[in-house]
């Protein structure tokens, strides 16, 4: 794979690997770090990606692997996560009502999903993807997605029942 192709079939969905990193990592920088790692490691192997079917899905279980083994490496909780933490779980719930933001109250609860579920909920409600496609980046079957999704979207309407928004 030359450049021009790799440029047209990886680097084109630059916008996507980038919010999906941010989605697990919570930080702009260390995102924008591992989407650079990202298309190191596919540039690395540009020869073999031609014999991949679908390569934003490939790339998308790459990406996650690597944000994940970036939070594996901390041995701490950032200052940021820390913050969000003090905020959120000792902030009054009237507060949180009269944010009346349902666009940033949802997204709170998505990050307080477990990991697995909360890449399936980013993968197909904010990115689009296919139960297939997710599948594939999340090394689960068809139906463990749709459970997850399912068991996800679930928790979210139950905090949002919880505060009667």
């Amino acid at each position: 794979m030359d450049k021009d192709t790799f440029n047209s079939k990886v680097v084109v969905f630059s916008e996507q690997f980038y919010r999906m990193a941010k989605s697990i990592l919570l930080d702009e920088e260390s995102a924008k770090d591992c989407v650079q790692d990202l298309y190191m490691k596919l540039w690395e192997k540009r020869t073999t990606l031609n014999e991949i079917e679908n390569i934003s899905a490939f790339a998308m279980k790459v990406l996650r692997n690597i944000c994940l083994d970036k939070l594996r490496k901390k041995t701490e909780i950032s200052t940021e996560m820390q913050e969000y933490a003090s905020v959120h779980d000792h902030k009054p719930l009237q507060e949180t009502i009269e944010q009346k933001d349902m666009t940033k109250l949802i997204k709170q609860y998505i990050n307080r999903l477990p990991e697995l579920q909360k890449t399936i909920v980013r993968l197909r409600d904010v990115e689009g993807f296919e139960i297939k496609e997710i599948a594939t980046i999340t090394s689960t079957t068809e139906n463990a997605v749709m459970a997850n999704l399912s068991r996800a979207r679930q928790k979210i309407r139950n905090y949002l029942t919880m505060i009667n928004v």
